[in-house]
This record gives structure tokens, C-alpha cells and sequence, in this order.
């Protein structure tokens, strides 16, 4: 059986709709919806005293035609005129009775799937937002077993956050719900399903975004124990949550099934936590925390990203990646001079690939800024028209900043022996350190000649051709 069966056919001889029965200007029926909605609500209350009656505890099965009628409410809830139908029949209250009630999980996961559906209407949002009971009974759904389930309470989530009307009711909700933190955790922590990771993921990045204080106080969670949650509905024994492991958790898992879009939304989190103090220290000052963060992104960004044999366009399509990348990177490594001590897993001689693949970067954006000017004046072809609008890309000039920052920091720790093992291993030459200056100056001038001091020692020729080539720089060495 299809998970979401079709919506009901209005050539269907049990579904011809009667003149005034249809629903405002679609041609489902309200008498058919009245009906699952009727049945829906026997259903569960006879569940609901059958395992009374019984002591039953355990999962139940969804009988297979309730299944189908509800699923068609499911698909038929993304039209605005239907979803205003159920808010009118009062279908945000019967859900809630089902998420009290019901020991069925597909039940559960299909009422939610339709609230999210409904949420998609402004007005309904605002309704099932300034619903309290409805609300808090929503978040408990973050603590279900079920992956389906979890999935579409995330979707609902993410839905009433991006509406700006009510994003504060749900963030004031959340920071009032301690179990959420919990749950989100275990989520990133073990789950294996990659939708519902991106799903979850970008419900954590909307709050982060939203609310710099609600983030700050998921960073020190996991310094004491959280308050105890919903016994009926919490993952037994949960442990002392800590939100940098679980992310990596996350990405880790994400990685392996290659999700490009699962991956920005990881990436665009860990870079909002860098913008705070406590974010940086919650990476590089736990044991461990540092370390796989700069291991998993420096691999990712030397060995999955912006590769050599990639065109240059492709800087400008992982641009937004790229930078909540090298951001976290940047962080990491300046976070040596600012804390005073360096990290033991930053080893210079091996950054040598790092500064390749930033000069690469840099190459190619250099490489896009020509070609958007030579096709200024021809046709555009969809290329062309992703290139023209690079140099004024706000995301293109981040990246920018953003790469040349953390060159600059690089360069200037290289050791005489570091830059002979780069132009060795042709990490390091000519074309690339003139792209890098051209790039790095006049901003980092002194990073840059701190460089060519070094550089001077390892391979004079180089170092006066490079003089030659900026003068500036031969004035000042």
C-alpha cells in the first residue's frame, strides 16, 4: 500500500459531490469529511477504552480503510480551501485528542502531517500557534519513538517558525520546555534518518537564527543535567546532552549519505555559534570537541568541496556552504591567539592542502569575476546570468572576507620548513601566491610580508619575483 494514497477522484462513483456540498471552490466533499472526521473520533475513543479496559499498552495498527480515507485528508489539507474547511470543523482539536489518545504512531504521524499542511495557511498558523495545549502537545511529539512521526512534528515546527507573526510564540514556548533541548539532541545524536536530521537541523538553525539567547542557553545545557521531562513521552535515560557532539553526530551521519542540503543547513549552525563566545569555547575548549570539528570540516572543505577538476562556477553554488565552513575553520584557528594556547591538533605541516584549497577558491572566484565581465555584453545563458550577478552577490563577498581572513592567519604561522614541503608537494608556487597576494592586499598586508620574510629564506628567486610583482611589498620588506 502507497504510503500517501492519491486524494479522492471526483469521477469516483462513492465521491460525486452534490450540488452544495463541496468545500468553497474544490470539488471535495463535506459530507465525506465530516464522516472520516466522525469516524476518526470513534476510533480513538474506542481504542482508548478498549486498552483501559484491557491494560494494553502496545502499538496499535491503523485499520488499513481509516488509513486511506486519512491519508487523502493528508494530501487533500495542502489546499488553502480545505485546510480552512478543517479549521472551521474544528480539526486542530480532534488531532489533539488523537496525540492524547491514540497509541497508533501512522495516526499520530498522519494528524500531524495535516496540521503542517494547515500551518502553510497564515491564519490557521496564528490559530494553532496561540493554541497553548495544542502547543505544548506538539512538542512532546519531539520525544516520540517514531521516526515519521518526528519528522512531520519538525516540518509543523519549521513551518510556524518562518512565519514571522508567530515565531516568537514558538521560541518563547521552546525556552519554557526544557524536554526539547533533550530531544533534539537525541535526534542529532543517534538517529540514522537523514531526512528527518535536515528536517530537524533546519528547525535548530531557525531557532538559533531567531533567538541569540535561546542558543546561548542550549550551549551551556550541557553543563548540568536538564530538568526531568514527560515520563509517557521521553527517551528513557537520557544523557548529559552536550549540543557541539551532537551536531557532529548530525553532519557525520549526513556526510554518509551525501546530502548537500543537510550538510549547508550543519555548517550554517556551527557558524552561528562561533558569532558568540560561549559558542567558540563550547568547540575549542572541550575535550575533543575541537579537535573533530576541525578534523571532519578541514577534510570536508580539502577533499569534498570546491575540488581541482571542478569548474569554477561551482564556487559560486557552494558559496553559502563554503562560508559557514571556512567561518568555523577561521574561528577555530584564531581562537589559538585569543585563548592563548594552541591546539595540539592544528599542525602547520599539515595545513599545506588547506591553503591550496583556499588559493583555489580565491582562483575561482577570480576566474567567475572575468567571465561575468566578458558575457556583459552577450546573450545570457544560465551560466552566464549565475556569473553576472557574482561580484554583486552578497553571499560571493562573504565568502571572500571569510577565505582571505583565515589565509592570512595561515600564512603568517608558516615555518621556513612548512613553505619548502608546500613548494615541494606544489601546494605552493608562482601563480598561487600572486592570486593570494593580489587577493590578501592591501588589507593583510602585514600577514602577507611576514610570508614573504619567511619565503625570502626558503626560495629567494621566488620571493623577488614576487616583489617585483607588488611592489608595495618590496618597498616595505
Amino acid at each position: 500500500m502507497d504510503r500517501n494514497p492519491s486524494p479522492p477522484s471526483s469521477n469516483d462513483e462513492e465521491e460525486d459531490v452534490v450540488p452544495g456540498d463541496s468545500i468553497r471552490n474544490t470539488v471535495y466533499s463535506k459530507h465525506w469529511f465530516f464522516s472520516v472526521l466522525t469516524k476518526l473520533i470513534e476510533v480513538v475513543s474506542s481504542k482508548e477504552d478498549e486498552s483501559e479496559l484491557n491494560n494494553v499498552e502496545e502499538q496499535l495498527e491503523l485499520d488499513e480503510e481509516l488509513e486511506n480515507d486519512i491519508c487523502k485528508v493528508w494530501d487533500m489539507s495542502m489546499d488553502k480551501d480545505v485546510a480552512l474547511f478543517l479549521q472551521e470543523f474544528n480539526a486542530p482539536d480532534i488531532f489533539l485528542g488523537v496525540f492524547a489518545k491514540s497509541k497508533s504512531p501512522r495516526l499520530t504521524e498522519i494528524c500531524v502531517g495535516i496540521l503542517g499542511n494547515m500551518a502553510c495557511c497564515q491564519d490557521i498558523c496564528l490559530s494553532i500557534s496561540k493554541h497553548e495545549n495544542l502547543g505544548q502537545m506538539v512538542l512532546q511529539r519531539l520525544c516520540d519513538s517514531d521516526s515519521p512521526t518526528l519528522l512531520e512534528t519538525s516540518r509543523l515546527l519549521l513551518t510556524c517558525l518562518c512565519h514571522s507573526e508567530v515565531a516568537n510564540i514558538w521560541v518563547e514556548r521552546i525556552r519554557q520546555s526544557p524536554s526539547v533541548y533533550d530531544c533534539v539532541c537525541f535526534i542529532m545524536s543517534s538517529s540514522t534518518n537523514v531526512e528527518l536530521l535536515v528536517k530537524i537541523g533546519e528547525v535548530v538553525d531557525k531557532l538559533f537564527d531567531l533567538d541569540e539567547e535561546l542558543m546561548l542557553n542550549w550551549i551551556k545545557k550541557g553543563s548540568c543535567q536538564s530538568v526531568e521531562q514527560p515520563a509517557d513521552d521521553s527517551p528513557d535515560e537520557l544523557p548529559n546532552f552536550k549540543i557541539v557532539p551532537c551536531l557532529l553526530e548530525a553532519v557525520k551521519q549526513i556526510c554518509t549519505d551525501k546530502s548537500s542540503e543537510g550538510f549547508d543547513v550543519y555548517m550554517h549552525i556551527l557558524q552561528l555559534l562561533t558569532t558568540v563566545d560561549e559558542g567558540v569555547q563550547a568547540i575549542v575548549q572541550t575535550p575533543g570537541n575541537g579537535k573533530e570539528t576541525w578534523t571532519l570540516l578541514y577534510d570536508l572543505f580539502c577533499h569534498e568541496l570546491c575540488q581541482p577538476d571542478d569548474p569554477p562556477i561551482v564556487v559560486h553554488e557552494q558559496k553559502t556552504v563554503l562560508a559557514s565552513t571556512l567561518s568555523v575553520l577561521s574561528a577555530i584557528f584564531a581562537s589559538q591567539t585569543i585563548y592563548g594556547h594552541r591546539h595540539e591538533y592544528i599542525k602547520m605541516e599539515k595545513n599545506m592542502p588547506l591553503i591550496d584549497s583556499l588559493i583555489r577558491v580565491l582562483q575561482n572566484m577570480d576566474e567567475c569575476g572575468k567571465r561575468s565581465v566578458e558575457s556583459s555584453n552577450k546573450p545570457k545563458s544560465e551560466e552566464a546570468k549565475k556569473l553576472g550577478t557574482a561580484e554583486e552577490d552578497f553571499h560571493f563577498k562573504i565568502l571572500k572576507d571569510i577565505c582571505c581572513e583565515l589565509l592570512s592567519n595561515v600564512l603568517q604561522e608558516l615555518s621556513k620548513e612548512n613553505i619548502l614541503e608546500g613548494l615541494k608537494q606544489s601546494h605552493l608556487n608562482e601563480q598561487k601566491c600572486s592570486c593570494a597576494f593580489k587577493n590578501l592586499l592591501p588589507l593583510y598586508s602585514s600577514p602577507v610580508e611576514n610570508f614573504l620574510e619567511v619565503l625570502n629564506e626558503a626560495d629567494q628567486v621566488l620571493a623577488d619575483n614576487l616583489k617585483k610583482a607588488f611592489p608595495s611589498l618590496r618597498l616595505q620588506a
